[in-house]
């Protein structure tokens, strides 16, 4: 217990924070029994708190004696350190995700992720790279770093739901994290009442959540916040203007919810604009509804978006060698002629459908309308397709009015009044574009089969004669098997199939797709996917084909599970035989086929979005054969001739400018309205001379050259150009991040030591692969407490990425930063050795003979905005971790990034911590340390005259690095907060100015006499005034994300460094001596001499190196400053490639070479790239230049802090050029 009196500046008490010790920085005796105390807490955040004399019971006065004494037990206090480095694994690995999940990431990924994305926080963010650009794992890279680094916790995904299930596969088998799929029986069943709220990782159906407003309200609980929220498909959560009308969807009112209850906003989309700026400024507001908020005045405004989104085109998009990442697209037209009796039937169910169109015209009901009209436009999609699916729909159709016309008769015979409307389930406009978006066949079936436009039975009776009449026509043409469409498509199918055969026979003749079928090569035949809208045309197309070319052919269809369609994409992957997958809209979502090039689309979509998503099923990241589609079209029907001008346009625009035109599709407008519009009134005019001169010029203007190509530039997107120079710097940061990474080798050593020390058993089954049999009781009530499940045991573990991924069952588990095990591992061995850390420990550094001791500190430094995070404490928006090094002289410089590991313990017949500490160089450097300390040897506060070592360290991290991060932040992220600042201001400015000048003349309409109903003068005016009060707040918001400061530099952890030349002057002071070998060189690349001769061949010894390098060609950056684990970059500008190069001043007798555990670690991360640079000195001055790579794959056990290399060895594979 310690008594009020006795807190005074300067000591550490435990009591005041639960569970912490901190400092006391001051204290004011506000009452002989009440006093007021300042405080500091380990991480750097101060706080006040009144005391009484009631409290005293609680207080506990920490001795002095237990900081920085330097008699820590040096193994745990460098397990410990090491512990405290992966918890911080995010501050020395700025790449972790990466380096931790099971991908190759490409150059526009890591640059979307790590320069786009991560650095703005809070995240609200559009990206919106092409189809197939990998999007998903950009998203899942961006979640899986943002939930190590500490930034998010809670995440919902939420995506249409017939991607949910593969969202959850890929964020599992990429990344390792565990997602839960929102379901009806989940939100039922939730213990709290609020599934969402006892989840952290969760994926939500799009329309689930817009369409349920059970959903909503748990969606929008203020207690269900998430720090990460992603959309995918976000287009999907469109609004519009109709007229000045602005209309909300359910979708973007979802999207509104969202947004608000997440800091972090993501939307993934590869068509964000329709081609109407307004509409994508009403997207935009998802995002910022200050910034990008409606202007009364105006619909929208030129504003920069550049902050908020990134677009890259495929055409665009490049390897780390520069070369283009996507192969050549190349799109056909197969024009065909109907046959006399197709022609008959198509114009008759055309004039059925044109019929029934005028009849819903006239109805009352407007949704029934719209219902019978989306109907019609289906079966005429239909009549297109195939006999069979006209067939089958007029069936179906004529069997269901057939049903509601005996019912209509029973209900009256019973006296009931009946409305034929009752019969069918009617939709609104928004309902029937989710429903025709998602292709959802057996809702559509519904419609198609019963929605008609008959007020009465006698006009229900003759609809129903019309039906039988053609279904007689379509079945007569059915049983015939005449369709010339299957006559092209087989032609397509033969020339195609063979011309494998003779180039697999090795024959000249092999016809018009030799080239195509020798782009598959010998092993694996050219593959084909054949789109069609409709599953009666897919069965029909497989039925036939089947028996034309038995066990060539595969199908997905809507109606199949998940796990069905991936197991058919996977045996038409790898089946040689199996050459053709039949395929509709609904089983392409979610279904990548690089497998394949060739694409046939049998059904051309009324939404041309949906030619560009056919053919991103086969053009996509993995792709290496240049692709190829084929579209058929009917001459003589409306919907062909309007495509056939269509995609002649296309390809005309295809030879000016490439395949970027097949990004655009999804923009295209005509006259301002969708495509599906202008081939509906081509069917529905009945003039057809008038009606193909209207959609001909309607066509001709949406395809103009210079309009496409502003779709393809368009100003309103920020477009990324991903080049070959962009690449050449990615790869080089990747490489240098992927030299320095924590993951595998650095975590792998650590766990096997720590694990054991905590009384685990570890066995090793294979190269890389371990067995736990057993995990310790404590480590999983750790993770148990960490909201973590850990096993009892693990058959087969590794921490590499490569054995992980065995193609058999017996695949380990990947052990990595973020799994529940090592976070255990972590977590308690940092509770049990943390003390060590600020005691400090006594270390030796073998590889120096040199006599200085030196201190070397940890620092954990933070920049802080004005903003407060949810502990109550100022929002750290970005931190760093350094070690510095401080000798007698008080210089103090860079110690690296983990000088622990390349330092070990005293052994057992070394002299004790207690007999060095007492030797006069340490003596002296201690006594420094101690220096203006205070009354107990706490610190405090950094000034110009303090001189004690820890200060000058502590000085050095807050003026040198403290001052340069806060700058590099600051530079950062005041010039976006300025940028954000103006266009709020101006948008909310004008909304304001609008309102006022609004509500004056309303008070003059209404003083007139002349008042409107729509809007009063008050109301404007209220209005107005919310405005104002909105822009007061989010101006003060702005100001504190802007107030940017550098926080007060944390030691976390100090060491006593000890040269083994000062250990064995020490050894042989107290008559133990060590044993030495003899000469300037002892064997192991360790030098004797003064230690400033020593620093000056080495540093000649750079210099050499850097000279070699240049006359190579090459492009060397001296790194030595930094202490990075190598001396020199050396850059190949022909191949954009880095070695990492390790100087070694030797001599003529060297044998060995001795490599600190750093610079092991990074020779094992990077073995094909890790060089050591021998410096052979002849004359002193003069020396031979050989290169050696180790090719290290494997680091020694932890409690190793070199590793020695023999030189006759590295010699057999020396490297005189490079």
């Amino acid at each position: 217990m310690a008594r009020l009196e006795e807190l005074q500046a300067g000591l550490r008490v435990r009591g005041i924070v639960p569970g912490e010790t901190v400092e006391v920085i001051a204290v004011d005796v506000l009452a002989p029994d009440v006093t007021s105390v300042t405080y500091r807490q380990p991480d750097g955040r101060t706080g006040e708190v009144t005391l009484y004399r009631s409290d005293e019971h609680s207080l506990e006065i920490v001795p002095a004696s237990g900081s920085w004494t330097f008699t820590g037990v040096g193994d745990r206090f460098r397990l410990a350190a090491e512990a405290l480095r992966i918890h911080l694994a995010h501050l020395f690995d700025r790449s972790l995700a990466l380096h931790s999940s099971r991908l190759e990431p490409l150059p526009h990924q890591i640059v979307a992720v790590y320069e786009h994305m991560l650095p703005r926080q809070p995240l609200r963010f559009v990206l919106a790279d092409d189809p197939g650009s990998g999007k998903t794992i950009m998203a899942g890279l961006l979640i899986k770093e943002m939930l190590l680094r500490g930034d998010a916790e809670r995440c919902l995904i939420v995506c249409p739901g017939i991607l949910v299930e593969q969202w959850q596969t890929e964020m599992h088998h990429r990344f390792d994290l565990s997602f839960e799929i929102a379901t009806k029986e989940k939100l039922a069943s939730a213990p709290t009442g609020n599934w969402f709220c006892e989840h952290r990782l969760v994926i939500a159906r799009m329309d689930q959540c817009a369409r349920d407003s059970k959903v909503r309200s748990l969606l929008q609980a203020p207690e269900c916040r998430w720090d990460l929220v992603v959309v995918d498909e976000a287009h999907k959560m469109a609004a519009s203007y109709t007229g000045n009308e602005v209309k909300y969807t359910r979708r973007y009112e979802l999207g509104r919810l969202l947004s608000a209850q997440t800091q972090n906003f993501l939307l993934l989309t590869a068509t964000p604009h329709n081609g109407k700026p307004a509409d994508f400024q009403l997207f935009l507001q998802l995002l910022d509804e200050e910034r990008f908020g409606h202007n009364p005045l105006y619909r929208f405004h030129d504003v920069d978006v550049s902050d908020v989104l990134r677009r890259v085109l495929k055409e665009d998009l490049v390897r780390f060698d520069g070369t283009p990442l996507f192969p050549e697209r190349r799109a056909y037209t197969r024009s065909y002629a109907l046959s006399p009796a197709e022609a008959e039937l198509y114009r008759q169910v055309t004039e059925y459908v044109r019929g029934e169109f005028n009849r819903a015209d006239e109805l009352e009901d407007h949704r029934r309308a719209g219902t019978v009209s989306f109907a019609l436009m289906t079966l005429q999609r239909r009549l297109a397709s195939s006999p069979e699916a006209i067939y089958r729909s007029l069936e179906r159709r004529r069997q269901r009015l057939e049903e509601q016309a005996e019912e209509f008769k029973r209900a009256r015979e019973k006296g009931e009044r009946v409305d034929l409307g009752r019969f069918v389930r009617t939709l609104d406009a928004e309902d029937i574009d989710e429903l025709d978006e998602f292709a959802e066949e057996d809702a559509e079936n519904e419609l198609v089969d019963q929605a008609t436009a008959a007020r009465n039975l006698a006009e229900l009776e003759a609809e129903i004669a019309t039906l039988r009449c053609l279904e007689g026509k379509a079945r007569e043409l059915w049983q015939k098997g005449e369709d010339r469409k299957w006559l092209e498509l087989r032609q397509v199918l033969e020339a195609l199939i063979d011309s494998t055969v003779r180039v697999q026979e090795g024959r000249e003749d092999a016809g018009f797709f030799a080239d195509i079928a020798r782009e598959g090569g010998q092993s694996l035949p050219p593959k084909l996917i054949i789109f069609t809208e409709f599953r009666d045309t897919l069965e029909y197309l497989v039925r036939r084909i089947e028996e034309r070319w038995p066990g060539r052919v595969a199908f997905i269809h809507g109606g199949l599970s998940r796990e069905k369609r991936l197991a058919t994409q996977e045996r038409f992957a790898t089946h040689p035989e199996l050459q053709i997958l039949v395929a509709t809209d609904a089983a392409g979502e979610g279904i990548n086929l690089q497998c394949a090039h060739l694409v046939v689309n049998h059904d051309l979509p009324w939404n041309p979005n949906r030619i560009e998503q056919r053919f991103g099923r086969v053009h996509r990241i993995g792709q290496t054969k240049p692709c190829s589609l084929w579209n058929l079209v009917a001459e003589e029907t409306r919907e062909g001739e309007v495509y056939l001008v269509l995609l002649s346009k296309l390809e005309e625009i295809r030879r000016s400018l490439g395949g970027r035109v097949f990004d655009v599709l999804g923009k295209l407008q005509f006259d301002g309205r969708p495509l599906a519009q202008v081939l509906l009134q081509a069917v529905r005019q009945a003039d057809e001379t008038e009606a193909r001169t209207q959609w001909k010029r309607v066509v001709h203007d949406a395809l103009d050259l210079d309009r496409i190509r502003g779709l393809i530039e368009d100003k309103a997107l920020a477009h990324e150009v991903a080049g070959e120079e962009m690449a050449r710097r990615v790869s080089a940061n990747t490489q240098r991040a992927r030299a320095l990474r924590l993951h595998p080798y650095a975590i792998e050593s650590f766990f096997l030591q720590a694990f054991q020390s905590l009384g685990g058993k570890v066995e090793r089954v294979d190269e890389g692969i371990y067995s736990l049999p057993s995990v310790p009781l404590e480590v999983r009530q750790r993770a148990d407490s960490l909201g973590e499940q850990v096993r009892r045991s693990y058959p087969r573990v590794s921490f590499r990425q490569k054995t992980s991924e065995l193609p058999n069952r017996k695949s380990p588990e990947l052990i990595h930063p973020g799994h529940p095990l090592l976070r255990g591992v972590v977590n308690l061995t940092l509770e049990r050795e943390r003390h060590i850390l600020k005691q400090g420990c006594v270390l030796v550094d073998e590889r120096d003979e040199g006599v200085e001791p030196r201190l070397v500190f940890g620092f954990r430094h933070s920049v802080v905005d004005g903003t407060v995070a949810p502990s109550g404490a100022p929002r750290a928006i970005s931190q760093r971790f350094i070690y510095v090094e401080v000798d007698r002289s008080g210089s103090v410089r860079n110690a690296g990034w983990a000088p622990h590991l390349s330092c070990r313990a005293l052994r057992s017949d070394e002299p004790a911590a207690s007999e060095v500490l007492r030797e006069p160089e340490c003596v002296e450097l201690l006594l420094r340390a101690a220096e203006r300390s205070g009354p107990t040897g706490a610190s405090v506060e950094v000034g110009p005259s303090l001189v004690g070592l820890e200060r000058l360290a502590l000085q050095y991290a807050a003026v040198h690095v403290g001052r340069q991060h806060r700058e590099e932040v600051a530079a950062a992220r005041l010039e976006q907060l300025r940028k954000v600042r103006r266009e709020v201001e101006a948008c909310l400015r004008s909304n304001i100015a609008y309102l006022e000048q609004r509500a004056r003349e309303l008070r003059a309409l209404e003083s007139s006499g002349k008042a409107t109903a729509a809007l009063n003068a008050q109301q404007a005016q209220r209005k107005a005034e919310e405005l104002k009060s909105r822009l007061r707040s989010r101006l003060e918001e702005l100001d504190k994300q802007a107030h940017i400061s550098s926080g007060r530099p944390v030691i976390e952890c100090g060491f006593l460094v000890v040269p083994l030349g000062l250990l064995r002057q020490i050894a042989a002071r107290i008559g133990r001596p060590l044993q030495r070998a003899a000469g300037e060189f002892d064997g192991l690349g360790r030098e004797k001499g003064d230690a400033d001769a020593m620093a000056s061949r080495r540093q000649l010894a750079v210099q050499l190196v850097l000279e070699d390098q240049r006359r190579r060609g090459r492009e060397p950056l001296d790194r030595s400053a930094e202490r990075l684990g190598y001396e020199i970059e050396g850059r190949d500008p022909e191949r954009g490639s880095l070695d990492f190069i390790k100087v070694f001043p030797v001599s003529e007798r060297l044998d060995r070479i001795l490599l600190s555990r750093e610079e092991v670690l990074v020779a094992c991360n990077d073995p094909e790239h890790f060089v050591l640079a021998l410096v052979d000195f002849v004359d002193g001055t003069r020396g031979q230049l050989r290169y050696v790579r180790p090719r290290l794959r494997q680091a020694p056990p932890f409690d190793e802090a070199c590793l020695a290399l023999e030189v006759p060895h590295l010699l057999k594979h020396l490297e005189e050029e490079r």
